[in-house]
Order: C-alpha cells, then structure tokens, then sequence
C-alpha cells in the first residue's frame, strides 16, 4: 500500500531549497502619463499611403479624381492612402502612375521616409561609434 492518493500527482523537488534573502519591494508601476510609448517601426504601408495621399492633396486632387484615372475604386484607394490595405505592387504603380509618379519614385520617397522615421526610433545620428539600425538600400518582399 502506498502513501499517496492515487490520481493525485506527486511534487518531487529537484534540489533542496535554498534560502533567499529578502527581496525589495517592488517599486509601483509608472501611471500611463509617465510612461515613454515603446518606439514602433513604422509600417511600409503607412508610409506609402501617407505618400500617395500628401501628392494627391498637393495636386489639388479629389479621391474619386486619382481613383478613376488609376482604374482603383474609391474605396479601396482611401483604404490604401490610409494604410489599411497592404496593396499589390500593379495597384501601386497604377496609383502612382495617375498622380505623375512612377513606381520608383513612389517607392524611393517610401525609402526616404522610413530612413527619416527609423533614425528617429534608433537614435541614429548620437556622434561617432552609435549603434543603430542603418539603412543604405531599399528591400520590397511580397
């Protein structure tokens, strides 16, 4: 007969325990006003939604105007210019390419502006020897 309940698992410590010294209280957590927001990549869409949007609104240019001239509903262009969509690179190049842009320039103002945006989170640009995410070249993967 044994000595334990029978279904009931066994608890069999590995290595005696040790003895612990008394912990610090934990400091209270900073209120959300106080704390720094975690830096945050910017995301490729956005970029190239703000992108398009900021061409559109210099040309002076209604959405419905850019839309038909691209062959894109209106819907799915403002889906797109506000960085809901992740659009194919044909949809690309057919809203930029009814704004006077071609898919390179769409795309290397993108660059230009994650380089701009990244540098801002990394801290790129602190002198000599900085550690920081760097970027010399563009990488589009669909």
């Amino acid at each position: 007969m044994t000595s334990h309940v029978p279904n009931e698992a066994r608890v069999i410590p590995m290595r005696p325990r040790a003895h612990r010294p008394e912990a610090r209280p934990a400091a209270p957590p900073l209120p959300p006003e106080r704390r720094r927001p975690a830096a945050r990549e910017p995301l490729w869409r956005d970029l190239v939604g703000d992108i398009l949007r900021r061409e559109r609104l210099a040309q002076e240019r209604t959405l419905k105007e850019v839309a038909e001239t691209a062959r894109i509903s209106m819907p799915y262009l403002s889906e797109v210019e506000r960085g809901r969509k992740e659009a194919s690179s044909e949809v690309l190049a057919a809203a930029a390419g009814a704004l006077g842009l071609g898919l390179g320039d769409l795309l290397a103002r993108a660059q230009g502006e994650l380089v701009r945006l990244a540098s801002r989170h990394t801290g790129a640009g602190r002198g000599p020897g900085a550690s920081g995410a760097r970027y010399d070249g563009m990488c589009l993967a669909a």
